[in-house]
């Protein structure tokens, strides 16, 4: 699965159902990719497409239980991968990770708000749960 493709299935399993057009700012890449990346996940049986039922026009794309389940199936593999690697580290870079997480969580949020900003230059406003 292409980088893309894994980002798209998070942002849609933080966000929840997303506008095409959001999804895409949110994922900078131009309506058509993601239109493409879209059916290609929806061919897997990853996502589904619907229309909004006050638009027509807008389609809205969201996860299925199966994207679900992958995205579930991925987290625990690199859950398992990262912990077999954390043990094999010294006590004193063990504790410096631990040490650097809530700076990477401040990262993680400064971007999450970014994407938040209605009307921002950076993209489409994407809802994101934490």
């Amino acid at each position: 699965m292409s980088l893309t493709s894994a980002s798209t299935l998070s942002t849609l399993e933080r966000s929840g159902p997303c506008r095409m057009t959001a999804l895409a700012g949110a994922e900078g890449v131009t309506q058509p990719a993601m239109t493409q990346l879209v059916s290609r996940l929806a061919d897997a049986g990853l996502v589904t497409k619907c229309a909004d039922p006050a638009d027509g026009r807008v389609v809205h794309v969201q996860l299925t239980d199966a994207g679900r389940e992958y995205q579930a199936r991925r987290r625990e593999f690199r859950t398992e991968r990262l912990s077999s690697l954390f043990v094999q580290l010294s006590k004193a870079d063990q504790d410096a990770l631990a040490a650097a997480l809530p700076a990477m969580n401040a990262l993680v949020s400064m971007q999450r708000d970014e994407q938040l900003r209605p009307g921002d230059s950076t993209g489409p406003a994407v809802r994101v749960e934490h």
